[in-house]
């Protein structure tokens, strides 16, 4: 087993890095206080080819890797997990199915483009009263002639004041559960479907989420992403891992970040008259924390290879998220102590990735789903 990034791969985050540290965290703060869209630096990353970069060259992709994907998402999320967020939506759940699943069609006239940036595509799964449980999912899709008529409420739905089309998971079967759910391709201009109210969050500010009403929104049935109905679920499996150990890498992001700022005011604050980092109480906080970053690095990056060689572990991909998303809480929790008062200021950005962190235990799947089903693989 050999976690040695190849040569190219070190070279790619070297420029995303790069990118970072010139495009994205000097305006980390203001785009969290605009609480909009990220624009500006979302239009440059599509124009570097980043969005595309797991997808086929025949649509304009990359054919990168997960783990070149992965570290994309890595060192963005160390800018700006808002700015990490809304590209991770963009580049695989926001598209992923159409890449797989759409026709020819579909994939030229929304596809394409939104791999350029010129098209926002998102996912529309949870509900009001469907999170964690997707089998609890109230949205219906009923045969209507050559088509289906959709309604319901999705709620939490990134980017969807700015969306041209949503994957929206429906009920064919209400009576079926899990078995009953499928995936279809929505566009915004349907008549029926409308974006209510924007939610205002604690943190990932500028990564914008709202409600998506459907109401009577008629599709034709080719927008069914399967060749038949009741195969949704299956579907949503075949990306699920790559979610969970992508929302770890994003963890990996904002926990570094939280370190290096840690550190920087560790040497630059001084207390009875000498840096605070001479202190072993801080030493040891430090040391903690930079443990706990390498051990959630080393499971991401092995679930990620186990993705890599085509051997994907359910049990490892969901640990690689819990872990990765708890060390995150935790270190953003120890960055603000080290700051002390000023860890409660809004000047600094400890406070930001002390929010920010939250986002990571809901998205992916909450921790205590995580470990039930850990627990039922050991079983």
């Amino acid at each position: 087993m050999d976690f040695k990034l190849t040569e190219e791969q070190e070279m790619f985050r070297q420029a995303v890095a790069d990118f970072v540290d010139k495009e994205v965290t000097p305006i980390a703060e203001e785009l969290d206080e605009q609480e909009a869209f990220t624009w500006e630096p979302f239009r440059k990353i599509a124009g570097l080819g980043w969005l595309g970069i797991r997808y086929s060259e025949a649509y304009g992709g990359g054919e990168a890797d997960t783990m070149t994907y992965n570290l994309m998402c890595e060192e963005l999320a160390r800018g700006s997990l808002a700015v990490a967020a809304t590209v991770a939506m963009q580049s695989l759940m926001g598209t992923d199915f159409i890449y797989r699943f759409g026709t020819e069609e579909q994939k030229q006239k929304w596809l394409v483009p939104a791999l350029r940036g010129e098209k926002i595509g998102v996912i529309a799964m949870t509900e009001p009263e469907a999170g964690s449980d997707l089998g609890g999912i109230r949205t219906t899709a009923v045969r209507d002639g050559g088509g289906y008529l959709i309604n319901g409420t999705k709620m939490w739905i990134t980017s969807a004041t700015v969306a041209d089309f949503f994957t929206v998971a429906a009920k064919t079967d209400p009576e079926a559960g899990f078995r009953g759910v499928d995936l279809f391709l929505v566009e915004k201009e349907r008549e029926g479907v409308s974006v209510g109210r924007q939610i205002k969050k604690l943190g990932t500010r500028a990564s914008e989420t709202s409600e998506v009403i459907l109401e009577n929104v008629w599709i034709p049935a080719e927008n069914l992403l399967s060749d038949e109905e009741g195969q949704g679920m299956m579907l949503l499996r075949g990306i699920l891992n790559q979610i969970r150990v992508m929302t770890g890498a994003l963890s990996l992001g904002l926990t570094q970040a939280a370190l290096d700022s840690s550190l920087r005011y560790a040497q630059e604050r001084q207390a009875f008259g000498r840096p605070i980092i001479k202190f072993q109480a801080i030493q040891h906080k430090l040391a903690e924390m930079a443990t706990r970053l390498e051990a959630a690095r080393s499971l991401v990056y092995r679930a990620t290879w186990l993705i890599d060689e085509g051997t994907p572990d359910t049990k490892i991909s969901a640990m690689a998220k819990l872990f990765a998303s708890e060390t995150a809480a935790y270190v953003v929790d120890e960055t603000t102590r080290i700051f002390g008062a000023y860890g409660y200021a809004m000047e600094y950005d400890a406070q930001r990735y002390f929010r920010d962190a939250r986002f990571l235990l809901y998205g992916g799947g909450t921790s205590e789903i995580l470990k039930t089903m850990i627990a039922r693989e050991l079983t």
